[in-house]
């Protein structure tokens, strides 16, 4: 058995405060180090999707199960500025060069890095000269001149940073396609719409061990286990509608139920359930109403829907973060995925429709 991690639900539900949006960006979980501190394909989906899978014969396993994702941000990104205790005195090379959280290092001098400490390691090999940092900041490249300084305790050369080169979470798997064995899972941006891109990475077992219950003005959450020997798929795109890729084929689901998709102009509004697992690792099935239905909304927010399952209102309050993907149903057919939960009334939030989180994997490949 590999190590346990313990997380808090954090790439997952969107929380929304009236007009505003709060993402849950602070709960994402990376892998940290201090460099220069301390430290796939929708089978048979065409179209606009506005066909039914039941035309089309594609049927699909019904997710609802939670799962933790570990996603590469394609280099070393800077999470803090730290300072550097060199021999002129203490201050930090990345702030005097301009360096801000959220920049990603993707070259050295022209070296590709994608780890941080490929970073580290070419940063050590420089001599203590300058070099030129190839940054990726909201979607723009640009060349950071900085001088590396060595560390009067450590001995080592630093630049001042705080890095990671992936980040980790929990959330919900929406649907697998039967034949291919693809998914979609969360049903919104990772860590909320901040302009980060992150790659495509690993998909492990995960267990709810707990819940923060959600109240007016504050967000719940799910916190779970995972266990990193027991990874079951990986994620080669990540969209504006979630993360999607394979499951294995050693990854049994023959405890899931099977749905077709519903067509746009087949979701109504009224009675409606979800899939979630909000205790252990096994999805349960919960009362909800749909009481908006937007259709022509491209974005991740085509349904409100209103959780009235006893059961899940006593425990969570309704929708708490990491219930993000969490598949929506209707008259035993897939219509969409929860995605949002309003901070102001728990009870309530958004949900993708099944058509644009489908439509946002073909786009995202």
């Amino acid at each position: 058995m590999g190590k346990r991690k313990f997380f808090i639900a954090g790439i997952l539900t969107a929380v929304l405060a009236a007009s505003a949006s709060v993402f849950s960006g602070g709960n994402i979980y990376g892998h940290y180090g201090d460099y220069g501190g301390e430290a796939g394909h929708c089978a048979r989906v065409t179209g606009n999707i506005r066909a039914s899978a039941e035309e089309t014969g594609t049927e699909y396993y019904v997710g609802g199960m939670p799962a933790g994702f570990t996603l590469g941000v394609g280099g070393a990104q800077v999470i803090g500025l730290s300072q550097v205790m060199g021999e002129s005195g203490c201050y930090s090379p990345a702030a005097n060069a301009g360096l801000k959280t959220g920049d990603i290092i993707e070259k050295v001098s022209g070296i590709r890095v994608k780890t941080t400490q490929e970073l580290n390691d070419t940063i050590a090999k420089s001599g203590g000269k300058q070099v030129i940092l190839t940054i990726r900041r909201r979607g723009e490249t640009a060349d950071v001149p900085i001088v590396p300084v060595k560390d009067r305790v450590t001995g080592r050369l630093k630049i001042g940073i705080l890095a990671r080169d992936s980040v980790s979470g929990i959330g919900t798997v929406t649907y697998i396609e039967k034949e291919s064995r693809r998914f979609g899972s969360l049903g919104h941006p990772v860590g909320g719409e901040t302009g980060d891109t992150f790659l495509g990475g690993d998909i492990c077992s995960c267990t709810i061990v707990g819940v923060t219950k959600g109240i007016r003005g504050r967000a719940g959450e799910l916190r779970g286990t995972l266990l990193n020997a027991e990874k079951f798929g990986t994620g080669d795109n990540v969209t504006d509608c979630g993360i999607f890729g394979t499951v294995d084929e050693t990854y049994s689901l023959n405890g899931n139920i099977t749905a077709y998709t519903a067509a746009a102009d087949e979701v109504k509004i009224g009675d409606a359930y979800i899939y979630a697992t909000i205790d252990g690792d096994t999805p349960k099935k919960y009362d909800i109403d749909i009481v908006k239905v937007d259709k022509n909304n491209k974005s991740n927010k085509n349904f409100v829907i209103k959780v009235t399952d006893p059961e899940l209102l006593d425990k969570t309050g309704g929708i708490v973060q990491g219930m993000s993907g969490s598949p929506i149903l209707q008259n035993g057919k897939l219509v969409g995925a929860v995605t949002h939960v309003f901070i102001n009334d728990p009870a309530r939030g958004y949900g993708v429709s099944i058509g644009n989180m489908m439509q946002s994997d073909l786009k995202g490949r």
